[in-house]
């Protein structure tokens, strides 16, 4: 058995172990593969293993990858610039961090020309982090109010967040519970084209606790395919 095979296969054993804790449906968080500074062979051997979805961050690294990978969804997880959409709109299944009105805009123009529903979440800054990107849990309802009403080719599917790199569990509890509940807060709203399905929130060293505070999406690169090699840029 290959480490990748291991490691997934470990993966999928914690993320079933948590979602059993919590007594929550076997398949109710997916497993998205981040493949960011892996290679094509690398990232088709863990689709072989049962990978269905991956997850990039980088434009660039879609566009250099997409014709080589095997059958796959694909989601772009990183901070994307409005000039990019358009090399993207077509292959991929959900954009997790759109943090503005003006690249919800852009991402419903380029979708329009392709006849296609772009499903996104909204990139939340739960944390206030400067250094990361995302909208503050204020402005959360009026920006999916906004796409709602504005942009019939884009469809609001849920949260995404970014929780501090740190082991204290009590900040990253406090994170992702924040997101959880100003999910639950805009779901009551009953907004017309906005559905809070998704809580995209989780990564390799903290994805167990996500799972636990209500997680649906959980982003692992580093617990599959091991320590990134950022030679190459």
């Amino acid at each position: 058995m290959s480490a990748i095979s291991e490691n997934l296969k470990e993966v999928n054993s914690n993320i079933k172990a948590e979602l059993e804790v919590c007594n929550r449906v076997s398949d109710s968080t997916k497993l998205i593969a981040v493949t960011k500074t892996y290679g094509v062979d690398v990232i088709n051997e863990a689709i072989d293993c049962g990978v269905t979805d991956i997850g990039e961050n980088r434009v660039q690294e879609i566009m250099e990858k997409y014709d080589f990978v095997k059958p796959v969804r694909w989601h772009l997880i990183g901070h994307l610039q409005k000039n990019k959409v358009k090399y993207i709109i077509d292959k991929v299944e959900l954009i997790h961090s759109v943090d503005s009105l003006d690249l919800a805009k852009e991402i419903n123009r380029q979708a329009q020309k392709h006849d296609k529903i772009q499903k996104i979440l909204l990139e939340v800054n739960v944390s206030g982090e400067e250094s990361k990107f995302g909208i503050l849990p204020a402005e959360c309802e009026n920006l999916c109010r906004s796409i709602a009403e504005s942009f019939p080719n884009v469809k609001i599917e849920g949260l995404m967040t970014v929780a501090p790199f740190t082991d204290d569990q009590n900040i990253l509890k406090g994170v992702f519970d924040g997101l959880k509940n100003l999910s639950d807060s805009i779901s009551e709203k009953g907004i017309e084209n906005v559905d809070m399905n998704e809580l995209s929130m989780g990564m390799t060293n903290d994805y167990r606790l996500a799972i636990k505070c209500g997680s649906t999406m959980v982003r692992v690169g580093t617990g599959i395919f091991g320590k990134r090699d950022y030679t190459n840029g």
